[in-house]
């Protein structure tokens, strides 16, 4: 049988789908969530079922979130799941969690496609208000990210976005040989719990984003070539922040200091935009002019 066929279901590529078959590392994995009756358990990517029917027989009840509408319509004829699952056939990037949440928090668990599953994270870390935890089987390297603290090689915009609104627990690793098809990279679970309270709150999550985003675009690059678009030397020097630096080398701490700074000092970004709008114009009336003559 090709290797890439699994309980009759041919693995789509485009979607991402690697399936668990290791019966003893689904057990810890359950084990891991914990789920129970009452809880408003979301799957992301049910997949055939290797979480969900564990889960189900712990909880009762659970929502799921497939894309795939091949996987979609086995479950909903599942002679064991179908009468236990809510089933959204949709793209998790482009779901409303917070519908989901209306009663309780939600406790998100699934193995995500790897192909997006940074986008993925982002995505979710909007709902974290309506969010108890979260488990996900990731790729390794990515799970290493999510926990990596500063002065790392793997430290970085996932590591300071992440820690800022979830602690992050990594549970256990997985080799390739537990999946259909084997993946070609080592695989991991993670434990997201997002911070009840926040001792040194961000003014603006979208601040901090843009600070990262500057920063570890370019991580080779000391902050004061980074930043040079949001915040200068001497401003740097203000906030005592070492402006020979590399991005790793600045703490969570520091880009809070830094993104609330750049909230309080909006100018500076808006002439950065407004410097683009007018090349883009400019641009924009000479094409005009060329056309003209």
């Amino acid at each position: 049988m090709n290797s890439k066929t699994h309980l009759g279901h041919q693995a789509k590529k485009r979607f991402g789908q690697n399936f668990l078959h290791n019966d003893a590392i689904i057990s810890d994995i359950v084990d891991a969530i914990n789920p129970e009756p009452g809880e408003n358990l979301v799957e992301i990517g049910p997949g055939l079922g290797a979480l969900t029917e564990p889960v189900v027989e712990r909880a009762e009840k659970l929502s799921v979130v497939e894309l795939d509408r091949d996987l979609a319509h086995r479950l909903r004829h599942h002679p064991f799941l179908a009468p236990h699952l809510t089933i959204y056939e949709i793209d998790a990037l482009n779901f409303d969690f917070a519908q989901l949440a209306v009663e309780m928090p939600l406790r998100i668990f699934g193995n995500l496609p790897y192909n997006i599953s940074t986008p993925l994270i982002f995505h979710l870390l909007t709902f974290k208000d309506k969010v108890k935890d979260m488990h996900f089987m990731l790729q390794k390297e990515v799970v290493e990210r999510m926990a990596a603290g500063p002065n790392c090689k793997a430290y970085g915009r996932l590591s300071i976005m992440t820690q800022y609104q979830c602690q992050v627990i990594p549970v256990m690793e997985i080799g390739p040989e537990a999946f259909k098809p084997a993946p070609k990279v080592d695989s991991a679970i993670v434990r997201l719990v997002p911070h009840k309270t926040i001792s040194n709150p961000v003014k603006d999550l979208n601040a901090l984003n843009t600070v990262c985003l500057a920063a570890f675009n370019q991580r080779r690059k000391t902050i004061r070539n980074s930043f040079k678009k949001l915040i200068t030397i001497e401003q740097l020097e203000s906030l005592d922040i070492d402006a020979s630096l590399r991005p790793e080398n600045l703490s969570l701490d520091d880009y809070i200091k830094l993104a609330n700074f750049i909230a309080d000092n909006p100018p500076q970004m808006i002439e950065v935009n407004e410097s683009k709008s007018s090349r883009r114009a400019t641009k924009a009336e000479q094409r005009k002019t060329k056309a003209k003559e």
